[in-house]
């Protein structure tokens, strides 16, 4: 498992392209795949064009073809791209009224590839594409960034991606190529992230029962219960944000930067969530909970549901949809009542 970089960009993306990958080392241990917005009536010319000024080699992405580390992987136009088990997926463009949001598509099968080793990146162009493939990365404990607005020549889709709340670093092509190769070989980067979350929470436990007392101190919040992977997995890519490598110095750095410990609180907190998340949850309420609760149940008896943690309600409306439908296939009308709560 090593690093993996999707780099997506849309009008204007060809310029921030070759800023960025011009200054790129010749060997970072990372992989990288340009996801841009193209005509799909015309061939592509970018990977013949950014050959001209990158010293790494640069190849058109084809079906099951492995992403290399310190290699360019291009997709070719008319298609969305995706990643699984570090080969690249190519399907042919989906004939929709909508916008075609490759960047999206690409970053959040990425996500769930290589997890903590994801890293997105947004360049210049119009529009919104990114930015739901931002909060996937980060969610799922990756490091994300968006080109600044002084330097994009069409500021739509970093500056979308970057009022999400999901961008680590807002920087100039040249400040993301720089910043890349500074965090390539931190460990939680350069290396599978799950080992490494479960060796420093066994060696550490002491210093990061500290960092919950900071925040709890500072929030009001206490994480110690929480799942221990996650907020673990949450501190280490806090560290290599900040190139800390040990946890004893990470928590005196957020003794002497308290705005550290908010950063920290809101990664502990970021939205996981989607209208119908977990098909097996809803199938069973389909078919078993909501048969049960509506069988001789008088029409003024409300049926009560509480959804925690319902992040930004997507889970408590896929609630209430999947009622309606359980309500609409025996012929009843019950009044419905949800709490949707969160911290």
């Amino acid at each position: 498992m090593f690093p993996v970089v999707g780099i997506g960009a849309s009008a204007g993306g060809l310029d921030a392209f070759i800023h960025l990958f011009s200054g790129l080392p010749a060997a970072t241990g990372m992989g990288f795949v340009v996801i841009q917005h193209m005509d799909p009536s015309k061939q592509s010319l970018l990977a013949d064009i950014l050959a001209r000024s990158v010293r790494i080699p640069i190849v058109e992405a084809k079906d099951r073809m492995r992403v290399l580390p310190d290699r360019i992987h291009v997709i070719p136009p008319n298609t969305n791209m995706g990643i699984t088990a570090g080969r690249l997926s190519l399907i042919p463009r989906p004939l929709t009224q909508g916008p075609h949001l490759p960047v999206d598509f690409f970053f959040r099968s990425l996500a769930a590839d290589r997890k903590g080793q994801a890293i997105g990146v947004v360049l210049s162009g119009n529009g919104s594409d990114g930015t739901q493939g931002v909060r996937a990365i980060k969610a799922e404990g990756g490091i994300t960034f968006a080109q600044d607005e002084k330097s994009a020549a069409y500021v739509g889709m970093p500056a979308s991606a970057s009022a999400s709340g999901c961008v680590d670093f807002v920087l100039p092509p040249e400040g993301i190529v720089a910043e890349l190769a500074r965090i390539a070989s931190h460990p939680y980067v350069a290396r599978k992230s799950e080992g490494l979350v479960h060796d420093r929470a066994l060696e550490s436990e002491a210093d990061i029962g500290r960092i919950f007392l900071h925040v709890r101190e500072a929030t009001g919040v206490d994480f110690a219960q929480y799942k221990p992977s996650t907020t673990t997995r949450r501190i280490l890519r806090r560290m290599a944000l900040h190139k800390i490598d040990d946890l004893p110095s990470y928590a005196a750095h957020i003794r002497e930067h308290p705005g550290e410990l908010d950063a920290l609180f809101q990664d502990f907190l970021i939205n996981v969530t989607s209208f119908f998340r977990d098909p097996f949850v809803f199938e069973a309420l389909q078919t078993k909970v909501f048969p049960f609760l509506l069988e001789n149940r008088a029409p003024s008896e409300a049926v009560r549901v509480w959804v925690p943690a319902c992040s930004t309600g997507e889970e408590a409306y896929s609630v209430a949809l999947s009622f309606l439908e359980a309500m609409d296939g025996r012929g009843v009308t019950i009044p419905l009542q949800i709490f949707a709560t969160d911290i």
